[in-house]
């Protein structure tokens, strides 16, 4: 009981959920996605093994795959609003290729599991594809619709297929560009304009 005169106390900013995720993410920062164990997971967020289990009733292996897809969605977040300004969507794909790719790089989780337990990450990253594609999809959509509404779609375009191949080619792009340097703004330009976006816009 709060006593008249005495202050609420401070909400927690994070759900129960977003409390074992978090910190299961620093687990995988500091032993990798191999050695992070439950019990790491309670000491790391105070939390008892009772109460992960009523959250993550798939145990551990849940547990890890929901929190590869919850940071995977701070970075599409974290991507969409760097690019959400973009007057066309050239400078959309343009800007967002580089800053996808240079986070990916500078992302210290990531790129250190990717080096050392692809094996494990690889297949968490194909079951959240299929959550993080409709995401992209969803986003490029409006941009596909202004093009249209501007008469700069080629014929025949369908906005909605051309929003899944986007997205697709994007998720492939960011992570292994192939022979494209996404630091050269000449390449990025000419990836954009010449292969991703030749055959959709005119």
């Amino acid at each position: 009981m709060v006593r008249m005169g005495q202050a609420d106390p401070a909400p927690d900013p994070l759900s129960l959920r977003d409390r074992l995720l978090a910190a299961t993410y620093q687990c995988v920062m500091r032993f990798g996605l191999g050695k992070t164990t439950i019990e790491d997971v309670v000491k790391e967020s105070g939390l008892s093994r009772a109460t992960i289990y009523r959250q993550f009733p798939g145990g551990r292996d849940e547990l890890l795959l929901e929190t590869v897809g919850w940071e995977l969605a701070n970075y599409f977040n974290t991507l969409a609003d760097h690019v959400r300004d973009a007057p066309d969507l050239e400078q959309l794909f343009e800007r967002g290729l580089v800053f996808a790719h240079r986070s990916l790089t500078e992302h210290l989780v990531l790129r250190k599991i990717l080096d050392t337990e692809p094996e494990r990450l690889l297949p968490l990253l194909t079951v959240e594809s299929a959550k993080t594609l409709p995401f992209i999809a969803d986003f490029l959509h409006p941009y596909l619709v202004r093009e249209a509404e501007q008469g700069r779609l080629r014929p025949g375009v369908e906005i909605d297929r051309a929003a899944e191949y986007l997205a697709r080619a994007i998720l492939s792009l960011i992570n292994a560009p192939g022979r494209w340097d996404l630091e050269d703004p000449a390449q990025v330009r000419e990836l954009v304009r010449g292969e991703l976006l030749g055959g959709i816009v005119a």
